[in-house]
């Protein structure tokens, strides 16, 4: 009835934040009510707050409203790219966040969306956010983009997709990341210098180890550049004795590392009595087979801490 009457202005916003009609309807998820708005001639379909700089599409993306994403994106003249002002998280790096799958599936859509633009709290990309926080579709679905960078690392501590699935558990992107023949599995955080190999060894996950000693171009020997400690130091450490037999089956490996005081692996399972493990790291090695087996990009079928240590799980 309101917007049958003549005078009444659509894009008339409140005195405190800048709120539009439309705003509200894509905020709250009111399909019918942003529909009626929405076909109104003259309407302002991107006109954002004025406390965050969140557009209508922004709001219905980050609170999953599919719906009115699918609604806005058909409208000539909608930048599915607009970041808020607060943090610059786009509407697909919150749609990523919290989980949308429909959202992000419709936002992907769009020719014009830029699926690697990052934030500007932590410089992370929506793959490196829905990575962070176990978002397994989500991840499916950006890495299923030619265009979708997946080392892209964030500005604060230098951590990748990859790294921060390793630290979280979340085997399965770290199966699906490391289907990708351009990710580089290497890649150390800038805070420790923790690759996603030592952070998987020293915090027991024997399955992470597993995936990611089957790509060649891993390095197992690569030690963080807080106390050079290396993944198999770790896991001696740790009383990890599978990781250590996984570890020793990689010819480039080399057990004698020394970790910060100078001691072993062998010296760490000795002074802890771990029997297995002193066992597992007595036995001579067999010469390489192959010297120059190891190629990049191949396979072969044999929230962060504040200490030195591996944090728990959060």
């Amino acid at each position: 009835m309101l917007l049958e009457r003549e005078g009444v202005n659509p894009n008339t916003a409140d005195t405190q934040f800048g709120r539009t009609p439309l705003w509200w309807a894509a905020a709250r998820g009111h399909e019918g009510i942003f529909r009626m708005l929405s076909e109104r001639e003259g309407v302002n379909p991107n006109t954002a707050d004025t406390q965050f700089g969140r557009t209508p599409l922004w709001w219905a993306a980050a609170r999953g409203h599919e719906g009115i994403v699918r609604m806005l994106l058909e409208r000539e003249g909608v930048n599915p790219n607009t970041a808020d002002t607060e943090y610059g998280g786009t509407p697909l790096w919150w749609a990523a966040e919290r989980g949308h799958e429909g959202a992000v599936r419709i936002l992907l859509e769009r020719a014009d969306i830029n699926p690697n633009t990052t934030d500007t709290g932590y410089g992370g990309t929506p793959l490196w956010r829905a990575a962070e926080r176990g978002r397994e579709g989500v991840v499916r679905m950006l890495l299923g983009r030619a265009d979708i960078n997946p080392n892209t690392a964030d500005t604060e501590y230098g951590r990748t997709p990859l790294w921060w699935a390793a630290a979280r558990h979340y085997e399965e992107i770290v199966r699906m990341l490391l289907e990708r023949e351009d990710i580089n599995p290497n890649t150390a955080d800038t805070e420790y210098g923790r690759t996603p190999l030592l952070w998987a060894a020293g915090r027991g996950d024997e399955g992470i180890v597993k995936l990611l000693l089957e790509r060649e171009d891993i390095d197992p020997n690569a030690a963080d550049t807080q106390y050079g400690r290396t993944p198999l130091w770790w896991a001696a450490k740790r009383g990890c004795e599978g990781i250590v037999r996984l570890l020793l089956e990689r010819e480039d490996l080399n057990p004698d590392m020394p970790g910060p005081s100078g001691e072993t692996a062998l010296d760490l399972a000795a002074s802890r009595q771990n029997a297995g493990i002193v066992q597992l790291l007595s036995q001579p090695r067999p010469p390489p087979s192959h010297p120059n087996r190891h190629r990049k990009g191949t396979r072969h079928t044999t929230e962060h801490p504040a200490s030195g240590e591996p944090p728990e799980q959060q």
